[in-house]
């Protein structure tokens, strides 16, 4: 015989979503939407944004320097949700929500004032622009840090039993939508200025010219600018808000947390669960969403080098066609549970990064492909003269000749293997039959010579799926290169869509905020945030495009270990009445 309770979830999921509830999750979700589109941009534009604020040092620093400046905001991500969530079990989920999208918009809308490295220079301060866009970002990463356990909490208090993985997952959509959001308004403006206006030529130290569009030059900063219209919008949509009903029926009670910080960490009865929701839940969670959409993103680019435009058009679609995904797994979760549908996805991802991303190469630039297969490259030299060329704050100078040969390679995407040599033997690499010393003045622009005429296409050469018209997806390679990139996001939907339910029903309402914001926060602040720049300093220093794929596979694994063996199921929990420990 059925219990009340299964009869009870039965109905709530049977009956069509409330009017009441459907603006609950409109006024989320709208409000999340506009707030990851504000912290996206920077994503997006990073490339642009290095030129403009690390001009200062080498192309390769540059890129590493303008990825780690975007990694800071998800850096500061968990003080945010320890802050905004403290507030948000004292205070309440409305105000906390207000705040956060201020300081979000402010800081967007800064960004597209702010004054170049160049500009800035004239008047001896060069320096302030880099360090400002870093307070900047680090100011968006603490409102981001409380804004998402706000909103996934304000809904899944206010969602029927067994219906919380669909209604959160509209939450879960957020994110993805943003980055469209962003996409399709750098995109458009990117089209319109480099239509209208001319590009400008600017003069190198070395003598040699570079062409930058008006977009590059500043028309980069109309998105940013727009951003104050969306923060607005979200401002008014956040004051329509009420209350949520569980906080507060708290509040009235006099039941809530005093002090949710020491509560819910001071505690290991319930720091425990926190840490249990870092390893077996987020962590995983947070490489597979950054893999699928921003790693992805960078690969295109970076790697395969196809031209920013087609490579933001490639992934706005592969985001068009999957993002359906977050709320068919949201209710999946809703029957089959939470684990089996996250913890599937991390498995599944890391099994199948390898051949897609191989598939994806061979699609988008098989000259590469072809010639990362055919060509032989060896660089030989000592491997004590090698560095790690992760430069953190871009000061360092890699002056060595193996840092020499590895680094002119990386910047080709060319695949290579190292052989070692005595101390004190010149450092060579051999491209087929033909060698050429890094000590050799001609070095530079002989290696380059040499790989194009070996097979591999030459910096110039535009990749398979450049076309004339970049919006058409059935020219060239470009629908394969989308069903890889949307098998890609689908992965993160698995992942991602259920997530928001499952760590809020980890934890009771007296300290739900706090709890569910510092681990979700450090996963995909922390192990998510930095998954660019460790896996780029990875393909640099192996000479394998692939190699940076390790450091998602690896962690979805242990978290696909932790999460099976540790992490209880709640999708059954009752979220009103629970204020203990989990059950297992």
């Amino acid at each position: 015989m059925a219990t009340a309770s299964a009869v009870g979830q039965s109905a709530a999921a049977a009956r069509p979503m409330s009017r009441e509830e459907k603006r609950v999750i409109l006024a989320s979700s709208l409000g999340t939407v506009f707030e990851w589109y504000d912290f996206y941009l920077y994503g997006s534009l990073a490339a642009v944004i290095g030129a403009q604020f690390f001009s200062a040092y080498p192309e390769a620093t540059r890129n590493i320097f303008a990825l780690l400046a975007f990694a800071a905001g998800f850096l500061v991500r968990p003080f945010g949700a320890l802050v905004f969530g403290r507030l948000g079990d004292m205070v309440g989920r409305k105000h906390t929500f207000l705040i956060t999208i201020l300081i979000m918009g402010i800081s967007t809308f800064a960004v597209g004032l702010l004054p170049s490295y160049t500009t800035l220079s004239a008047y001896g301060i060069g320096w302030l622009a880099p360090a400002t866009l870093l307070v900047l970002r680090m100011l968006q990463g603490l409102a981001l840090g409380g804004e998402y356990g706000g909103a996934a909490v304000y809904v899944a208090e206010h969602a029927p039993p067994g219906r919380r993985g669909f209604y959160t997952a509209f939450i879960q959509t957020t994110a993805t939508l943003g980055l469209l959001l962003s996409l399709i308004i750098i995109l458009s403006t990117q089209g319109y200025v480099n239509s209208a206006y001319p590009a400008t030529v600017i003069t190198n130290a070395d003598g040699t010219t570079t062409t930058l569009t008006a977009f590059q030059v500043w028309g980069w900063r109309i998105p940013f600018l727009v951003s104050v219209a969306l923060l607005l919008i979200s401002v008014w949509i956040r004051l329509q808000m009420h209350e949520s009903p569980a906080f507060k029926k708290m509040k009235e009670e006099g039941t809530h947390s005093k002090a949710p910080l020491s509560e819910a960490f001071g505690q290991w009865r319930n720091a425990k669960w926190a840490l249990l929701a870092l390893l077996g839940l987020t962590a995983g969670q947070a490489v597979v969403w950054y893999t699928g959409q921003f790693y992805a993103l960078f690969f295109l680019q970076s790697i395969l080098k196809i031209d920013q435009f087609t490579a933001n058009v490639l992934i706005a679609w592969s985001l068009i066609l999957g993002t359906g995904g977050f709320l068919f797994f949201g209710a999946l979760s809703d029957r089959i549970g939470r684990k089996p549908v996250i913890l599937g996805g991390c498995l599944i991802a890391a099994v199948t990064y390898f051949p897609l991303f191989k598939l994806l190469t061979a699609n988008a630039n098989p000259a590469l492909h072809a010639a990362q297969t055919s060509v032989q490259v060896v660089v030989k030299t000592n491997p004590e003269d090698c560095s790690f060329q992760f430069n953190p704050v871009g000061t360092a100078k890699f002056t060595k000749e193996c840092d020499i040969a590895k680094a002119l390679l990386a910047r080709g995407a060319v695949a290579y293997r190292t052989e070692p040599v005595p101390a004190g033997t010149p450092t060579t690499v051999s491209v087929g039959t033909k060698e050429f010393a890094v000590s050799d003045p001609t070095f530079a622009k002989a290696v380059p010579a040499a790989l194009t005429e070996a097979g591999y296409p030459a910096a110039s050469n535009p990749s398979a799926v450049k076309a004339a018209n970049p919006v058409d997806i059935f020219s060239g390679q470009k629908l394969a290169v989308i069903a890889i990139l949307t098998i890609l996001v689908l992965y993160v939907t698995m992942v991602y869509g259920p997530i928001a339910a499952a760590l809020v029903e980890l934890f009771p309402t007296r300290i739900r905020y706090t709890s569910m914001s510092l681990p979700y926060h450090i996963g995909n602040g922390w192990f998510g945030g930095l998954l660019p720049a460790t896996s780029f300093a990875m393909v640099a220093q192996t000479g394998d495009i692939y190699y940076g794929l390790w450091y998602p596979i690896v962690i979805a694994l242990f978290t696909f270990v932790i999460g099976l063996l540790f992490v209880p199921e709640t999708k059954d929990r009752d979220i009103f009445t629970y204020e203990g420990e989990p059950s297992r």
